[in-house]
């Protein structure tokens, strides 16, 4: 084979430190936007973004050289810096420790667009935790509950 072909996306999914209601509707945009273009300097393509205000969902298209977990460090480490550097928000931020990645095959593309699309709708009938949870069974990813979530960090 000449080249090298590939599809591979990702449905990333991270919280606010203490899971703390900071990503203000007054934020979000800018926010969202600086992310993706951390997504894109990375030379990744990002699908869709949206979330609540203590967590994010990303939908990633991702090229096979792509190491997922350093560009999951470069989102949180920058984004943090311009919020904080930006004082859009009336104290530190920062995002939790950890995330949850889960493959998405190509015919799932557009469920997991409608969900992260609708995540104020569904959020009205689920919590984040209760969501976050689910994922990790539906994937069948072993976790400890003990782990799942860092509080009360200083």
């Amino acid at each position: 084979m000449a080249d090298t072909y590939t599809q591979i996306y990702y449905h990333v999914v991270f919280a606010v430190r203490n899971r703390k209601y900071m990503i203000t509707k007054d934020i979000k945009e800018d926010l969202y936007k600086y992310m993706s273009g951390i997504i894109n300097n990375q030379k990744q393509k990002l699908i869709i973004i949206n979330g609540m205000p203590d967590h994010v969902h990303i939908l990633l298209q991702c090229k096979p050289d792509m190491n997922l977990s350093n560009t999951v460090k470069e989102i949180k480490e920058h984004s943090t810096k311009y919020l904080n550097n930006e004082k859009m928000l009336g104290g530190k931020f920062y995002w939790q420790a950890g995330f949850g990645a889960f493959s998405v095959s190509k015919r799932d593309v557009d469920m997991i667009i409608n969900y992260i699309k609708n995540q104020e709708e569904h959020h009205q009938k689920n919590s984040f935790k209760n969501e976050y949870v689910q994922f990790l069974r539906d994937n069948e990813i072993e976790f400890k509950d003990e782990y799942l979530f860092d509080f009360d960090m200083k």
